[in-house]
Formats: C-alpha cells, structure tokens, sequence
C-alpha cells in the first residue's frame, strides 16, 4: 500500500518541483521577431540608414570610379533612399511632443535641457517633413536651402540637451549601481542570501551599456548634422567621416530596435 502510494506521488512532486523551478526565459522565434521589428515604423528606417550609408561609404572611399555605370547607380539610390526615410518623420515630432508631456523632472535644469532635447528633435521632425515635400516636388525648391538649415540646427541643438539628459541619468545609474554593490557586499559578510541584489546589478549594468551606446549614438548623429550646418566644411565633416558616423549610428539603433521589439 506504501509503496503504490509513493509511486503514485511521485510524478506528482515531480510536476510540482518542475512548475516551482525557474524556468529560463523562452527565446523569441527569429521570423516573428523580425515580423515585429519591421512593423514598427523606426525598424523599417533604420534598414534604409544603413543600405543609405553603406551606398554613401562605397561612393566616399572612391573605391568606385567615376565612370562606372554602377557609381552613378548608386549615386542615385543613395539620393532615394534619403527622400524614402523623410516620409517615414511625418508626424514623428508628435512623440517629442508626448514624450515632453509625460516627463517628470527633478530639477529646473532638468527641465531646461529635457525643452532643449524634445523641443529640437520636435522641431527638427516637423521642418523634415517640409524638407520631404520640397524633394518630392510639392514646394518649390528654392526653400530647400533654408529649411535644411533651419531643420539641421534644430537636429544638433536637440542632440546637445539629449546627450546632457543621458549623462546625468548615467550618473544617476552609477550611483544605484554603488547602493547595489553594497548592499550584496553586506549581504555576503552576513551570510545572507542576495539573488536579488545580484539580479538587479546585471539590469543595471545592462541599462548603462545601453544609455552609453545611445550617447555614442546621439554623437554621431550630432556630428552629421554640424557637417549639414557647415556644408561639409570643417575637420572630421568630409563625406567619409560623416559617412561612418552614419553607419555607426544607424547599427546601433537597429540593435536598440531589436532588442526593445
């Protein structure tokens, strides 16, 4: 009788123990996470930066001769992709606009740089879209000039209060990071157990990796649009410079996409 009931049991506890024990974390399907990164409007962009600047990085390096057939291709898929990704900015200056309405700011300066940081890339996002419809052929071309400047100030103005804003929430990070590193060097004088603490270091230090490659990010982006305030003129502003800072910029907020999707 005893030993029918523990055979009986058995698989019991077994399902039991299976159901207690953490399970690792499913890994996403590849096409189904690729269906949901190219639904997204910034993932199909992001596609076309990088064939854009890869196009722009072959025609900078003069690699390719002039007289190729394939250079003046290229030249001229270079030029569509370009008007392609500003039909992709319409009504994106919307998301500064809620992202501006929704922030909580500890401080006045905090306050000034988040106006700078949303304000610039609003107004940036809304002049594209003009920027857009003189390409297109819709407004007439001798705007063209004037709307590019007024479009790249306002891009570099609000990359220069984004990369302050993620700067202090870097620190902001670090010093979490110190509390963290304490409280597991406690826990272990104590002999106390500290998965937690651990777990939320990892987050942590996950988060800071991703708040630093978004600066580099903002960086570069900020470097291409000095080179569209100077017209190119400048150190570090000739068109392969400016044409890696793309590409560097374009593979990192595709791996943000990715990972965020």
């Amino acid at each position: 009788m005893d030993s029918k009931a523990s055979t009986t049991t058995a698989p019991l506890l077994n399902q039991q123990n299976r159901i207690n024990s953490p399970s690792k974390p499913k890994q996403k399907d590849f096409l189904n996470h690729l269906e949901a990164y190219l639904a997204k409007r910034d993932g199909v962009d992001k596609l076309l930066k990088i064939s854009r600047y890869a196009t722009k990085i072959a025609l900078a390096s003069s690699v390719l001769p002039e007289t190729l057939p394939l250079t003046q291709r290229l030249k001229s898929f270079e030029s569509s992709v370009g008007v392609s990704r500003k039909a992709f900015r319409l009504g994106k200056f919307v998301q500064d606009v809620n992202a501006l309405r929704s922030s909580k700011f500890d401080s006045n300066q905090e306050l000034v740089l988040a106006l700078i940081a949303y304000g610039g890339e609003g107004l940036y996002f809304f002049v594209e879209q003009f920027v857009w419809l003189v390409k297109s052929g819709l407004i007439d071309k001798k705007h063209s000039r004037n709307l590019q400047k007024i479009s790249a100030w306002a891009e570099f103005i609000g990359y220069a209060g984004s990369i302050s804003l993620k700067f202090r929430d870097l620190n902001r990070i670090s010093e979490d990071e110190k509390c963290v590193k304490s409280s597991i060097e406690i826990a272990i004088t104590r002999g106390n157990g500290c998965e937690e603490e651990k777990e939320r270091l990892s987050k942590l230090r996950e988060k800071k990796m991703m708040k630093r490659l978004s600066v580099v990010q903002d960086s570069a982006d900020a470097l291409m649009a000095l080179a569209d305030i100077r017209d190119g003129g400048g150190p570090f502003l000739g068109p392969l410079s400016i044409s890696l800072a793309g590409m560097l910029s374009a593979l990192i907020s595709t791996h943000k996409n990715w990972v965020s999707c």
